[in-house]
């Protein structure tokens, strides 16, 4: 029995002469173009140190005085501070157990210190802008934890995570204050204060403040990208000035008659200088008025 021959055609396929990488990519600079509208995040020093303590089980972040806190069953075992009271740190600051202080305070000056307030009980600070590793701060954080945990947590405590270092903060982060433009405002409501009677210059919370004999009457502050300069008007004048946008009732002491204006893109010099004079007269002695008189 015979079978049937099949005859095929040979057929020649040429392939392209464009490579097979350039027909999956955008070329260079189109890549470059969405890299702009899609630009990767930068990971900041707060991004680390959340990375670092929620890693951890049960724990969970609370802000409080204004600083994130980090938490495991209700105790407090970090928590993160920038430039507090103007000390110009960015810190990190941990429940470590006994000894801790001393030994690291003692061996690595240049990194570790005793906070105040909670550093009569032990805690220890790291400076965290100083160079010290990430590897060496994850560390830290997982033998505060060890320490702080109950024990139902601490026979599950994952190993020492390692991560990618974040974006050091710049002298502008650390104290919104410092920028040239804004310290020039400062300068200058600092000179129109100064000009009156038994007036002189303090810090509070980091802050400038301007006093008359022991009172404050004017205060700056920069908190968001936002610099304010807060002066005593008064509930009837507050009521008054906040129809304005560039003035606002300041949190705490808004309640006392305080003002705040927005001074973070420009300043009427002239207006500042009646808010001062009447912020002034509100808090001066008598013989300090009677000088201002003459």
């Amino acid at each position: 029995m015979g079978g049937r021959v099949l005859h095929f055609q040979t057929l020649t396929y040429r392939w392209p002469t464009t490579r097979w990488s350039n027909l999956s990519r955008p070329d260079s600079s189109a890549r470059h173009k969405l890299a702009q509208r899609n630009p990767k995040p930068v990971k900041t020093v707060l991004d680390a140190v959340r990375e670092i303590c929620l890693h951890l089980p049960e724990t969970s972040e609370v802000v409080s005085h204004g600083f994130p806190n980090f938490h495991v069953a209700d105790k407090t075992f970090a928590t993160f501070s920038v430039n507090h009271h103007g000390d110009g740190r960015v810190a990190l600051l941990l429940a470590m157990g006994p000894g801790a202080q001393m030994y690291h305070v003692t061996l690595e000056p240049q990194y570790y210190f005793v906070p105040p307030y909670v550093g009569p009980r032990g805690w220890v600070g790291i400076e965290l802008n100083r160079g010290l590793s990430w590897k060496t701060v994850a560390r830290r954080v997982w033998e505060t934890y060890e320490w702080i945990a109950p024990r139902r947590l601490k026979e599950d405590m994952p190993p020492v995570i390692r991560i990618t270092a974040p974006k050091p903060m710049t002298a502008s982060d650390i104290d919104p204050m410092s920028p040239a433009r804004i310290q020039k405002i400062v300068k200058r409501l600092a000179s129109i204060c100064l000009a009156l009677p038994e007036t002189s210059a303090s810090t509070s919370f980091g802050n400038p403040v301007w006093v008359a004999g022991k009172k404050t009457f004017a205060q700056a502050w920069r908190y968001d990208g936002q610099l304010k300069l807060a002066f005593w008007a008064g509930p009837d004048r507050q009521d008054a000035l906040i129809l304005d946008p560039r003035y606002s009732v300041p949190s705490y002491m808004g309640h006392n008659g305080w003002i705040a204006l927005d001074a973070e893109r420009g300043v009427n010099w002239d207006e500042v200088e009646s808010l001062v004079i009447d912020s002034y007269r509100h808090f001066a002695l008598k013989r300090m008025l009677d000088v201002l008189l003459h």
